[in-house]
């Protein structure tokens, strides 16, 4: 049986001239992120074709490492700066069993 790991894709565009206070908010938030017991990746990229469009990678044990990053400080802290640095799409993605 396949292990029940969780992926979230969050795709973050810049506001005007907001780039680099976002950049800095996701590169700061990536030690938080990584000592989480329930991750196991967690990656900012930055889109080659747009560099005001950076793409967040994660990787979770389980729902429940899923819902304790959601829950933990450093996450409400971001989720409160956000939405003046840019917008923001997520992606939940169960893995499909692939034989």
């Amino acid at each position: 049986m396949m292990q029940s790991l969780f992926k979230i894709t969050g795709i973050l565009t810049a506001h005007p001239g907001k780039s680099a206070e976002l950049r800095a908010l996701l590169v700061g938030m990536a030690p938080h992120c990584r000592a989480e017991p329930g991750n196991l990746r967690w990656d900012v990229w930055r889109d080659s074709s747009n560099e005001d469009r950076y793409v967040l990678d994660e990787l979770y044990r389980d729902s429940a490492a899923v819902e304790a990053h959601r829950n933990s400080p450093h996450y409400q802290s971001y989720l409160a700066k956000i939405p003046e640095l840019a917008d923001r799409t997520a992606v939940i993605s169960e893995a499909v069993e692939v034989r």
